[in-house]
C-alpha cells in the first residue's frame, strides 16, 4: 500500500460538510522584505469553489502554493481537512498531496512522457496494477473528451488539449480538493470556455472542493451562473438568473482580501476599488 493511502485524516473533516476542507487563518507571507499576502483568512467547505481574482502579481498563485504546502507561511496557519499542513514532515506532506488535484499554469506536463504516462504519473509512483492504470487513464481522458490522444506526446497537442490533459492528470487519484492556477491563461476565448466547462463538470459531477485562480472575470461569472448538466453533457445557465450557492468569489488587493462573497454581492458592492475592477 502506498504512503498516500495511509496518511490519517480527521474523519469529521471528510464526512461532515459543515467542516472546512481548506482554512486559511491570518496567513501572511513575503519575500525579500516585500509583503505579498497580509492577514488572509477564509474557508472553503466540502463541495464549495472559491474563485480568486486580482491584478497580476497580487499573490494569487502564492496562495495556491501555500494551500498545497509548497511554501510555508511567515505567519498564520493553513489547514487542510482539519490538519495544519505545516506541521507535517516532507514525507507526510508528499503523501498528503495525493489527496489534492493540482492544475498548474501552462499545464506543466512532462514533455518526455506520453499523455498516458503524464496522466498516470501519480499511479505509477504508487505501483498500481498496470491494467487498472490503463482503465483509470482512459476514464479520465474520456472525462475531458481526449481519449484518442492517449499515445501522443505534449508537443503534439494544442494549448487547450494540454490543459485538458492536465485536468485528467489532476482527477486520476479522485482527490478531495482541486487547485487550479489560471487554467485558461493564454488560451483563446472558445478554448477557455471549454476548459471552464470541464472545471464546472468536475465541480458539479463529483461535488469536489476547489480553489481557482483566474485573471478573467468571465471565468468567474460563468462558473457562478452556470451548472453542468450531465444528462445533456453540457453546461447550462442556472434558472431564473440564479447563482451557484457553493461558489464564492475572492478579490485580492495589495495582498489583502478586498472582497469575499457571492457574485450577487460582488456586483452590488459600492467599494470604489471593486467597482473599478469590475469595469475593466
Amino acid at each position: 500500500m502506498s504512503t498516500a493511502q495511509t496518511i490519517p485524516f480527521p474523519d469529521l473533516a471528510l464526512t461532515d460538510p459543515t467542516q472546512p476542507v481548506v482554512s486559511f487563518e491570518h496567513v501572511s507571507i513575503g519575500f525579500d522584505g516585500h509583503s505579498v499576502l497580509l492577514d488572509i483568512s477564509f474557508q472553503a467547505r466540502s463541495g464549495e469553489m472559491c474563485i480568486i481574482l486580482g491584478p497580476a502579481g497580487g499573490g494569487k498563485s502564492i496562495l495556491l502554493k501555500l494551500a498545497n504546502g509548497l511554501i510555508p507561511p511567515d505567519a498564520g496557519r493553513v489547514r487542510l481537512f482539519g490538519q495544519d499542513i505545516n506541521t507535517l514532515s516532507q514525507e507526510e506532506l508528499f503523501a498528503f498531496r495525493g489527496h489534492i488535484g493540482m492544475v498548474f499554469q501552462e499545464s506543466a506536463l512532462f514533455d518526455s512522457l506520453s499523455v498516458r504516462d503524464n496522466v498516470s504519473y501519480r499511479l505509477l509512483e504508487e505501483h498500481d496494477n498496470e491494467e487498472d492504470i490503463t482503465r483509470r487513464v482512459l476514464e479520465c481522458l474520456r472525462f475531458v473528451e481526449l481519449e484518442d490522444v492517449i499515445d501522443k506526446f505534449p508537443d503534439e497537442l494544442s494549448g487547450g488539449m494540454k490543459r485538458r490533459v492536465a485536468i485528467a492528470r489532476a482527477i486520476i487519484t479522485q482527490p478531495k480538493l482541486f487547485l487550479y492556477d489560471s487554467p485558461t491563461g493564454g488560451l483563446d476565448p472558445i478554448t477557455s470556455t471549454t476548459i471552464i466547462e470541464l472545471v464546472m463538470k468536475q465541480r458539479d459531477v463529483y461535488e469536489s472542493t476547489a480553489l481557482l485562480v483566474t485573471h478573467r472575470l468571465q471565468d468567474a461569472f460563468t462558473l457562478a451562473t452556470h451548472r453542468f448538466n450531465l444528462k445533456e453533457n453540457r453546461m447550462e445557465r442556472i434558472e431564473n438568473d440564479g447563482v451557484d450557492p457553493n461558489t464564492t468569489i475572492m478579490v485580492l488587493k495589495d495582498g489583502r482580501i478586498a472582497f469575499l462573497g457571492s457574485l450577487v454581492d460582488l456586483l452590488r458592492s459600492k467599494d470604489p476599488y471593486i467597482q473599478q475592477y469590475l469595469a475593466q
